[in-house]
């Protein structure tokens, strides 16, 4: 499907791409571009990429398609240093968790004979690096495309059919909604849970000792990246404090029912919420 990709970010997804790629034979050769030059010698040695470049113009050069696949946060300072490197007719796209604004930026930085067409896998884990880096890990998992009126459409269908050779179920949506959506689904369940480790720790850090597998599975998340989690918080922010605000009122309701020993409303919103988890699977 490509000749050269580039994978700016060998981590745990970036890594996952590429074994996908190889596995699926979807390219020729892969280089890889990070700050941590050890890392990128590790993912030569595993023949997860082909060769690789500290320098992501570099890295880039003669790419085909280029996936970005750090920390959302440095995406446009990303763009600006590669957009002069990338080829005319060449694809850029990412892996992302949040879109709006974001792919708006994008699509002014890079050339106009370049085409980016944004994605989000909806896959991953709490763990990271190359060590958890899999193959299969984005078969069965939900893909976002979030194509604008400004998208190359042969660039857009080329991005599904790369996604659909991995075995993901593609999603269309709107950059906009797109972040909508997560803000609610994805981002709030981090921020909730790294505040529920910490006020556990609040109260008394030795309390933590006594956690079961409920406490653990509400809060596996918590292990997730710092740098990573904060750039995404940040740059959905607007989203992020709107669903803040409905938690917030959800929070509220359940404190009022608890002071006033409702038995009833308690369960009632219990049962609500077990209805609509079911529903999930």
């Amino acid at each position: 499907m490509f000749d050269r990709i580039t994978i700016i970010g060998v981590g745990l997804l970036g890594a996952s791409f590429a074994l996908a790629l190889k596995k699926n034979g979807l390219c020729r050769s892969i280089a890889g571009c990070g700050r941590n030059r050890e890392n990128l010698l590790r993912a030569k040695e595993r023949n997860i990429i082909d060769s690789f470049e500290q320098d992501p113009a570099a890295a880039c050069k003669e790419a085909d398609l280029v996936m970005l696949s750090t920390p959302v946060g440095s995406f446009t300072n990303l763009a600006k240093k590669i957009a002069p490197a990338l080829k005319k007719g060449a694809v850029l796209t990412d892996v992302g968790s949040v879109k709006g604004t974001l792919v708006r930026e994008i699509e002014k930085i890079i050339p106009e004979d370049v085409h980016y067409i944004g994605g989000h896998p909806i896959a991953g884990s709490d763990r990271s690096g190359i060590d958890s880096a899999n193959a299969e890990l984005f078969k069965k998992a939900k893909c976002i495309i979030t194509p604008t009126e400004n998208s190359d459409l042969a660039a857009l269908e080329k991005i599904q059919k790369l996604w659909k050779a991995f075995g993901s179920e593609i999603v269309t949506l709107s950059p906009e909604e797109h972040d909508r959506i997560y803000a609610a689904v994805s981002h709030l369940p981090h921020l909730i849970a790294y505040a529920l480790v910490n006020t556990v720790a609040d109260m008394d850090r030795s309390y933590l000792a006594f956690s079961g597998r409920g406490f653990r599975d509400a809060t596996r998340i918590a292990s997730s990246s710092e740098e990573l989690w904060s750039d995404i918080c940040l740059l959905n922010r607007d989203n992020l404090v709107e669903v803040l605000a409905v938690f917030q009122k959800n929070l509220d309701k359940l404190d009022q029912y608890l002071k006033a020993g409702n038995s009833d409303s308690l369960k009632a919103e219990f049962r609500k919420a077990r209805a609509l988890r079911e529903t999930i699977g």
